[in-house]
């Protein structure tokens, strides 16, 4: 008996991201499955969080459509968007005065009604995620006495803590050390195991190649390539991709990437 295909969370069709008269993405169609973890790799300035963005919903497509568990993201409403759907920008900035574990804990809001305050769920919901991040121990600490790389994983607790469908991240190992970069994308990968999904930039190829079912390669002038892990990630790509010779290494299981 086969098993049943996995749910298609978001998906794209002929869609168009564009700034500054420049086309940077042209016709991207695809489909995000639950389960599945999309790695996007390019040069600065290629688009990359321009198309996060539009995946959002927080900026209009050039043409084409996002849709959200089937449904036209346009015609959703933000609070159902924000249930389904959470976003990391690249550079998040927290201006409110507050502590860490109030901050995980508006990641709980898109699931909580006017008239109720959090239970205790919601509470322990949070503290988990603040757990696997690694930064639980911060949180009665205000943000603003964290480091940068401890603030990125407090913000990534409270999105583990929103508990959606579908998470866009924007270079989510920004500021980390490599031992935190690891494991952030490995927590997120244990949400793909319970049937979300993600999207991620990334500057290091080989992280995605750790991480990553599918690489969506982005060239900035409207070219893309997405396919397989395996199929995608190789150095004549890479080299293509970044406009600059590259070369693979490989041991341990693994595969690294440097310029040649």
């Amino acid at each position: 008996m086969s098993a049943a295909p996995a749910v298609q969370l978001l998906g794209t069709r002929q869609l168009a991201v564009q700034a500054g008269g420049r086309r940077l993405v042209d016709a991207l169609s695809f489909e995000l499955r639950a389960g599945e973890f999309i790695a996007v790799l390019g040069r600065n300035g290629c688009g990359k969080s321009l198309t996060l963005h539009t995946l959002a919903g927080l900026r209009p497509p050039a043409s084409g459509s996002v849709t959200l568990g089937g449904a036209p993201l346009a015609q959703l409403a933000r609070s159902e968007i924000a249930r389904r759907l959470a976003f990391l920008p690249q550079d998040r900035e927290d201006s409110l005065p507050l502590s860490v574990f109030e901050a995980t804990l508006l990641g709980r809001h898109p699931h909580i009604g006017w008239l109720r305050g959090e239970s205790r769920r919601d509470h322990d919901i949070a503290t988990a995620a603040l757990g696997r991040m690694g930064v639980g121990e911060f949180a009665p600490r205000m943000l603003a006495t964290l480091s940068g790389g401890e603030q990125r994983r407090a913000a990534m607790a409270g999105l583990l803590a929103q508990e959606p469908q579908v998470y866009l991240l924007d270079e989510p190992t920004n500021h980390l050390d490599p031992h935190h970069q690891v494991d952030v994308l490995l927590a997120f990968r244990e949400r793909c195991a319970s049937g979300a999904a993600v999207i991620a930039t990334l500057h290091d190829p080989a992280l995605a190649e750790r991480c990553a079912d599918r690489v969506l390669l982005m060239h900035g002038d409207g070219r893309w390539r997405l396919g397989t892990t395996a199929a995608v990630l190789n150095a004549a790509e890479l080299s293509l991709l970044y406009a600059t010779p590259m070369r693979e290494l490989a041991g341990a299981g693994r595969r690294a990437f440097i310029p040649a």
